[in-house]
């Protein structure tokens, strides 16, 4: 393992717009608080630089009942954007969600970087609910490595996907860190934000995510609403045994926790050793699509 001592590990439940210069005031706002509780690294979230979509709408045919009233800006990786992210993150190491381009391709992407720059940039490769007509999807799953260990990262609707996280730690992945604008649901909403149904969702993928790959799961998630979307909170830190160990609750705030990412990953694959005991020649290669 390449962590040797506890880390701190800090999610953030927030509220991004499109005003970039207020998203980089709440993110150094947000960095500082951590910085004061000594986190190494901090997961802020889906789209904090230029917010998401503002409605998200399809039919089974494909036909769309919603669209948003504007699109993200793009954000350029040798921007000045992420170039203040990175003055402002200084020695911590820190995961923001923007829109990317490639050329005339739009995405929807995430990247981590310390006050060195960007080290590492994954695309979003599942698009819910009509995504697809905004962003181009990714295509890989790459961990990278980062001051506070071996780091894989995904974007909110990845994670309901168990080949996205397990591709991570299988590629030597100690912690992930998923940023999400996860919303609660457009149909049956409940009252009570933290009874909505996918409010449920979003809580148990991130602790079965954790739990069947054995690592440390950090989610970050948008707060608030934008546009037609209402968001469910819930960032929080989890350990490698599917366990809570901070979380935010559908208010904004800040998720701490500290984790021996070494010594946990050790005592949590000791006996069940769930990436070791794969028998991946029972696997389908390709699972059949039904419609």
């Amino acid at each position: 393992m390449s962590t040797t001592s506890s880390t701190r590990f800090g999610a953030v439940c927030a509220n991004f717009g499109r005003d970039v210069e207020d998203n980089l005031a709440q993110i150094s706002s947000y960095v500082e608080q951590a910085r004061a509780q000594g986190v190494s690294l901090l997961a802020l979230p889906e789209a904090c630089l230029g917010g998401y979509l503002s409605a998200l709408g399809s039919g089974r045919d494909g036909t769309h009942d919603e669209a948003p009233e504007s699109l993200p800006p793009v954000i350029d990786l040798a921007g000045p954007e992420l170039r203040r992210v990175a003055e402002i993150a200084r020695e911590m190491t820190v995961v923001v969600g923007f829109c990317e381009a490639d050329g005339a391709d739009r995405y929807n992407s995430a990247a981590v970087l310390t006050g060195d720059g960007v080290l590492g940039v994954h695309r979003k490769v599942h698009q819910p609910l009509g995504e697809n007509l905004h962003y181009a999807a990714g295509s890989d799953f790459r961990a990278v490595d980062t001051p506070i260990g071996r780091l894989g990262m995904l974007i909110c609707y990845d994670k309901a996907f168990p080949e996205s996280a397990r591709s991570l730690a299988l590629d030597g992945a100690e912690v992930i860190a998923c940023i999400s604008a996860w919303p609660a649901s457009r149909t049956a909403s409940a009252g009570d934000l933290a009874e909505d149904r996918w409010t449920q969702r979003f809580n148990l993928f991130d602790q079965a995510r954790a739990l069947e790959n054995q690592v440390v799961w950090v989610a970050a998630n948008q707060s608030g609403t934008f546009g037609r979307l209402r968001f469910v909170g819930n960032a929080k830190v989890v350990g490698p045994g599917g366990d809570v160990r901070a979380t935010t609750g559908t208010d904004s705030g800040l998720a701490v926790a500290e984790v021996d990412v070494a010594a946990e990953l050790d005592t949590a694959r000791r006996a069940m050793f769930h990436l070791r005991d794969r028998r991946p020649g029972t696997y389908l290669a390709q699972e059949p699509v039904h419609a």
